[in-house]
């Protein structure tokens, strides 16, 4: 479902560790220029008074009131509630939060928060991934369409979301595609994220650099070293973005089996792709083995890399052709090659997260 020629107005906010970014959507746009007011705050009653300054400034250079507010805040949380639990970036907020209820006291208007990860992947569902490769599959003469978008944000941490034939999957605890918490390949008695994310690439680059962690560049400067456009040490900046790719790609591939979907990445990380997403795209294709030592296909579907031209060319061609329907003279299309493709943001990662706040605001709101 798509709002973009809707004139209601929902006032978002961007909340991040370091800055909360408060702005207004209208038709999936943004109407005013983004309040930043700096995250940091000595207690919880100084933290709520910044939200609150935020979306009253806001709200002061709208010309219209607005209908709703919706945002994405970390977690981990009970988004369905709007209560925010024990938080690491904002250790202000202990033993829960009710922050969605007291928005909603105070503005007179619901108030609607969600996961980073899920809004990004809703958003880049209804106006920017997803339609886009459709859209070229059709132009390319393929008859495959995909409903499904899995989608996953690379940065401080390792989110996820998914969406589901236009639906987004929050889960019963709304703990749906928490990807971050699945197992590690690269060191299998930990965690997923402790090897995707921003600690994560410096991290393995002091270990391959020998220097000490609180030397090891930001891995903006990484990228940098791996691309000859910075001085470092070359190898080990490569290794650290190949690292993230396996161990990425590993959980992805994990997620497909249940998901089926097409894959998007976005996240601070994601600007790297040409550095990682090989390593992420060979790892799903890679096969595991029957105790026999007989190699079987990861998943049932294969993976492309939808940045690279060659592959992307054979996931829009696939294997299409015609088949007759038996005891008739007719044909019906059938592409059996089953596959994914993996490829980054088309919307780039806060519009796609405003996007998918604001289509969640008022779809709920519509569906009241």
């Amino acid at each position: 479902m798509r709002y973009n020629h809707d004139n209601r107005i929902v006032l978002t906010l961007d909340a991040g560790g370091t800055n909360f970014v408060f702005c207004a959507m209208q038709a999936e746009e943004q109407i005013i220029e983004p309040i930043t007011i700096p995250a940091r705050a000595e207690s919880l009653e100084e933290v709520l008074n910044k939200i609150v300054t935020g979306f009253e400034l806001a709200k002061s250079k709208l010309t219209q009131a607005p209908v709703a507010i919706s945002f994405a805040f970390p977690g981990p949380a009970d988004y369905h509630n709007g209560i925010i639990g024990d938080l690491q970036n904002l250790p202000t907020f202990r033993g829960g939060v009710a922050l969605g209820p007291m928005l909603a006291e105070k503005f007179g208007i619901p108030t609607f928060i969600n996961n980073d990860g899920d809004l990004f992947v809703y958003g880049e569902a209804i106006a920017g991934y997803l339609p886009q490769i459709n859209k070229e599959l059709e132009e390319a003469g393929s008859p495959k369409r995909f409903k499904n978008l899995f989608g996953i944000t690379l940065g401080t941490g390792f989110g996820a979301g998914l969406v589901i034939d236009g639906m987004l999957y929050l889960g019963d605890n709304g703990s749906g595609a928490s990807i971050w918490i699945t197992r590690n390949k690269l060191y299998p008695d930990s965690y997923a994220e402790e090897s995707v994310s921003i600690r994560a690439v410096r991290r393995v680059y002091a270990e391959h650099a020998g220097i000490a962690f609180e030397e090891s560049p930001e891995p903006k400067v990484i990228c940098q070293i791996a691309t000859g456009k910075a001085e470092g040490r070359v190898d080990a900046a490569r290794e650290a973005w190949r690292q993230l790719g396996v161990a990425a790609g590993e959980s992805v591939a994990d997620a497909l089996n249940i998901a089926d979907a097409l894959v998007v990445i976005g996240g601070g990380l994601s600007g790297a792709y040409e550095l990682f997403l090989p390593a992420l795209v060979d790892e799903m294709n890679k096969p595991l083995n029957k105790l026999d030592g007989e190699p079987l296909c990861r998943m049932e579907v294969q993976a492309f890399n939808l940045e690279d031209a060659e592959d992307k060319t054979q996931f829009l061609k696939g294997e299409a052709r015609m088949v007759l329907i038996p005891g008739t003279l007719r044909t019906i299309a059938y592409d059996p090659l089953k596959r994914t493709g993996v490829g980054v943001s088309r919307l780039g990662t806060s519009k796609a997260v405003a996007i998918g706040a604001y289509t969640f605001a008022l779809h709920k709101l519509d569906k009241r």
